[in-house]
């Protein structure tokens, strides 16, 4: 992809003499951009541009050309980069629009533009794009209306107005872009092509994304976790929400939307999600300025005390650590601060604090080994010294591999000192709260590099033929959807405990059944009509005789009909209950973009109106299903909570695992439920299940 970053010739197809339109101005972009190579306008009338010949075609350029940038009315495209094909030229970027983005026929014009692409062996960034820009090879091939400065941060967007404003914030806050493409429609390359490329690009640091949706989700996981251990990932992505119900029939369907399966995959890939652009923008300033984190400990200094403690706070809400000064350090605050000042963290330096005393606990703290990263707050008081703090907060961080983030409040009078502090490389947020994010979001990054070297995928020795052969039935019989004594079965053949049960078709089986059996038993309605018992009153429990079960027969027979008339009953499940434990929710669902999506949680009705549940994509690392049991609100009650024992964790481990393994082997489950497995002290046992398949 050098063509589209550093070509050694470009031809500009769509070339225009009128300043209004965009074949104009690209092309001023390019020669005051300060491209270096050759440039060369194509417009059907061959008239001079900004004193370069214009060509009526490309095949008339008597030169090689590496780059074409295409400008015309999508009508005429196709044939445009037919003649770019019978040229020789590599690489394309087509910023005319009218293609898929504009329905049917827009659709089919980009299917024939793919199809020219392949033919000819060229790359092609569009159709309906901004362009590219690469700061160090000074090419502005986009209509942006200026350069951004040189830097080390790349920015990939797949909305040519958003990167506008991006680009703008750039230029204003003099944060320096390397590389930005705008890519469009993505007809051929996408943002997982861009990442790629962006993986070994020296003058890249930081990898910033906008996206409103991804096609390959495996592929997106597989490329982005290899990056992201040389360079960070930062996305924000449009479409959170769904625009009506999907239809789903499990539970793990109704509760796993698409933005659910792209915040897993990014959490799995490395990626760090921005909920806002807002985010984006803070999160870029930390990663291309500061050195990572390389703890979680985090001191800070201030001269107000409520700032400060609005950081403490957010500081606790998000997982970090409120670091633990050495005596060392507690002792020099105590020497040279105010009797009045906290020299216990954070270290209120109080409000006639001069720039010698921010100096010198600045220096003081970031320090001190217990001390990962610090934050500086500055609120604009009577004797606040603004610049010459700024110049010291830069002199200080340039001695430490530690970052430094800071918090000067205010407006114009704090100005001038966000400005030295921007120039010097220090990422100043508005809130102590976002300063506190933004480390955050670097300490999810060192964590990620850290476990990803530790963890592993586990493989468990299972029956695989046996569940081929049975699934293989189920499509012969088109049958979509099984049951509970079908899927455990299947669960059986890989490892997963379940509760032995016995199926009932009329009350004297029942009786047959339980005549010499002794102990307490759930009857459970079978039907593949009717997925959620309860509601349809299928569920008795506590049965001990005989008579007891003829009854409960009866009336889960009688209310099953009531709830749905015409659903297939094939009769009552008859277990033993399961002693007592914490029941969980594993579930499956699978996803368009992602593939299969393991849910785990809190089990039983609850489920959906809890909704206290984690997701991951599979396959699932042995680390991957220990952040979803961590993940859940209600995990303490898995290891122990007042009068409930501790659960097996580790037999909840093995379980998701194998769950992850069995969709991987058979990628035509499209859903499934466990729900609910029991846990206790001792292990687990699969109670209820149900499986759905997509042949």
């Amino acid at each position: 992809m050098k063509y589209f970053f550093n070509p050694k010739s470009i031809a500009l197809i769509g070339a225009s003499t009128s300043p209004d339109k965009l074949g104009f101005k690209i092309l001023q972009n390019i020669i005051e951009g300060g491209y270096k190579g050759k440039i060369y306008p194509v417009n059907p009338k061959g008239e001079s541009i900004l004193n370069l010949k214009c060509y009526k075609s490309i095949s008339e350029i008597p030169d090689y050309v590496e780059l074409s940038i295409i400008v015309i009315p999508s009508d005429f495209v196709i044939d445009s980069v037919e003649q770019c094909g019978k040229k020789g030229v590599k690489g394309l970027i087509v910023i005319s629009a009218g293609f898929k983005e504009t329905g049917e026929e827009g659709k089919k014009k980009e299917e024939k533009l793919k199809e020219i692409v392949k033919k000819y062996k060229m790359r092609l960034i569009g159709p309906n794009c901004l362009g590219v820009i690469d700061t160090k090879h000074k090419l502005n091939a986009s209509f942006a209306s200026e350069m951004p400065p040189e830097g080390k941060i790349s920015f990939i967007t797949q909305s040519g107005a958003l990167g506008t404003a991006i680009l703008d914030w750039s230029i204003k806050k003099n944060v320096g872009l390397s590389k930005f493409i705008s890519f469009g429609n993505k007809a051929d390359i996408s943002e997982i092509d861009l990442i790629e490329e962006l993986e070994n690009d020296s003058d890249t640091n930081v990898i910033l994304l906008y996206l409103e949706g991804i096609n390959d989700g495996k592929k997106f996981i597989e490329i982005a976790k290899r990056v992201v251990m040389k360079k960070p990932i930062i996305v924000v992505k449009a479409g959170k929400t769904e625009s009506g119900a999907r239809s789903a029939s499990s539970h793990t369907g109704s509760l796993a939307g698409s933005d659910i399966a792209f915040s897993a995959a990014m959490k799995q890939a490395g990626v760090i999600r921005a909920n806002t652009i807002e985010e984006l923008f803070d999160y870029a300033l930390i990663f291309s300025y500061q050195p990572v984190l390389k703890g979680n400990k985090i001191g800070i200094i201030t001269n107000a005390g409520g700032p400060s403690v609005m950081a403490v706070d957010m500081i606790e809400e998000k997982g970090l650590t409120l670091a633990k000064f050495s005596e060392k350090t507690i002792n020099i605050l105590k020497d040279f601060l105010p009797p009045a000042s906290n020299i216990n963290n954070p270290v209120d330096i109080l409000g006639d604090a001069k720039a010698d005393r921010y100096e010198k606990a600045i220096e003081t703290v970031i320090s001190d080994n217990n001390v990962d990263g610090i934050i500086v707050i500055l609120t604009p008081q009577i004797t606040t010294q603004i610049e010459e703090t700024a110049q010291i907060i830069a002199k200080i961080s340039k001695k430490f591999e530690k970052p430094v983030v800071t918090c000067f409040m205010g407006g114009k009078r704090v100005e001038h000192g966000i400005n030295i502090l921007n120039e010097s490389k220090i990422p100043n947020y508005f809130s102590p709260e976002r300063c506190v994010i933004s480390l955050k979001a670097m300490d999810n990054y060192r964590k990620f590099k850290e476990e990803k070297s530790k963890s592993k995928y586990i493989k468990f020795s299972v029956e695989k033929e046996k569940v081929k052969e049975k699934i293989k039935k189920f499509k012969n019989q088109k049958i979509n959807v099984i049951g509970d004594i079908e899927g455990r079965e299947i669960l059986s053949f890989y490892g997963i405990n379940t509760i032995k049960s016995f199926l009932a078709k009329n009350e004297d089986e029942c009786e047959k059944f339980l005549k010499e059996k002794k102990g307490v038993f759930v009857m459970k309605l079978v039907s593949p009509d009717i997925i959620h018992k309860t509601e349809a009153g299928g569920i008795k429990l506590g049965i001990k005789t005989v008579q007891q079960a003829k009854i409960a027969f009866k009336e889960i027979v009688n209310s099953a009909r009531k709830y749905n008339p015409d659903a297939k009953i094939i009769g009552v499940q008859i277990q033993q209950m399961v002693e007592k434990g914490v029941e969980v929710i594993i579930g499956v669902n699978r996803d368009t973009n992602f593939g299969h999506l393991i849910m785990f949680g809190l089990g039983g009705i609850y489920v959906e109106l809890l909704k206290d549940v984690s997701f991951r994509v599979a396959p699932l690392t042995d680390k991957d299903v220990d952040e979803m049991i961590n993940e859940i609100k209600t995990s303490k009650i898995l290891k122990g909570f007042r009068n409930i024992p501790p659960c097996n964790i580790d037999a909840i481990k093995e379980t998701i695992l194998k769950v992850s393994q069995l969709v991987c082997d058979f990628p035509e489950i499209k859903e499934m439920d466990i729900n609910p497995l029991i846990v206790n002290e001792n292990g687990v046992i699969a109670v209820d299940v149900r499986f759905a398949f997509e042949f």
